[in-house]
C-alpha cells in the first residue's frame, strides 16, 4: 500500500516537472499565419527549357516541395498550384500557355494568399551566366521589397552575382497580390545544371528563399 502511494506521488511529481517545462508554441514561429501559395512553372505538355533529360519542370516541382516543407515549419500555410507533372489548362482553351497562367492566378486568390512566390529555371544562349535571381512587377508597391529581402539571401548564402529585375510577362502584371518569379539558376551552365539536380542544393536554395521571406515580413510588421 505504502508502496503504491509512492509511486502515485513519484508520478504527480513528474507531471508537475514535465508541464513546468517550455513548449516551444506554433504562435511563436515566425510565418504563423501567413499563407503562402507556390507556384512551379510549367508542367504536363509544357517542359520548360531543358538540358538533355533534364526538364525545367522537374526540378521547378521538386525546389518547390522543398519550400512547402521549410516554410511549413515556419509556420507558414502553403498551397502549391501543381504537385505532380500536369498544367492546368482546360481542353477549352484555345490558348493553352494562357489558359495554364490564368489558372494558376486563379488559385493564388482563391487561397487567399499574403505571398506567393513563382518558381522557374533559367536559360541563356551564353552559358557564362549562372546564379539565382529575382524578378517582380511594379503592380505591388510591395514586390521590390520582396525582391530584395530574396536577392539578399540569394548573394549572402548561396554566393549569387545576379540583381534584381523587373518582368512584364502576362502572370506577374495581372495580379495585384504580393509576390515574385524566382529564377533559381541557369540550366544552360555547366557547374550550376550540376547543382540544380542534386537534393542538397535545392535545400539550400529553399532554406535561403524562406529566410529572405521571414526577413521581408518582419520589415513590413516593424513599418
Amino acid at each position: 500500500m505504502l508502496n503504491k502511494k509512492i509511486k502515485n506521488l513519484i508520478l504527480i511529481i513528474l507531471i508537475i516537472m514535465i508541464s513546468s517545462f517550455p513548449k516551444s508554441s506554433a504562435a511563436s514561429l515566425p510565418l504563423t499565419g501567413i499563407i503562402i501559395t507556390i507556384d512551379p512553372g510549367h508542367g504536363g505538355r509544357d517542359p520548360g527549357t531543358y538540358y538533355n533529360n533534364i526538364k525545367e519542370k522537374d526540378l521547378n516541382l521538386a525546389i518547390s516541395l522543398k519550400l512547402e516543407k521549410e516554410l511549413l515549419s515556419n509556420g507558414a500555410t502553403v498551397y502549391l498550384t501543381r504537385r505532380s507533372d500536369i498544367d492546368l489548362s482546360s481542353i477549352y482553351d484555345s490558348k493553352k500557355k494562357r489558359g495554364d497562367l490564368y489558372r494558376r492566378l486563379l488559385l493564388i486568390k482563391e487561397n487567399k494568399s499574403n505571398l506567393y512566390l513563382s518558381i522557374h529555371i533559367n536559360w541563356y544562349p551564353n552559358n557564362s551566366y549562372k546564379g539565382a535571381e529575382v524578378l517582380y512587377n511594379k503592380i505591388n508597391p510591395n514586390n521590390q521589397k520582396i525582391a530584395e529581402m530574396i536577392m539578399s539571401e540569394f548573394k549572402r548564402t548561396l554566393n549569387s552575382t545576379r540583381n534584381i529585375h523587373e518582368t512584364d510577362l502576362y502572370m506577374y502584371k495581372n495580379t495585384t497580390i504580393p509576390g515574385v518569379l524566382i529564377e533559381c539558376g541557369y540550366l544552360s551552365n555547366y557547374e550550376e545544371r550540376q547543382k540544380l539536380i542534386t537534393e542538397k542544393y535545392q535545400e539550400n536554395l529553399s532554406k535561403a528563399l524562406t529566410k529572405g521571406i521571414i526577413n521581408y515580413f518582419n520589415t513590413i510588421e516593424k513599418n
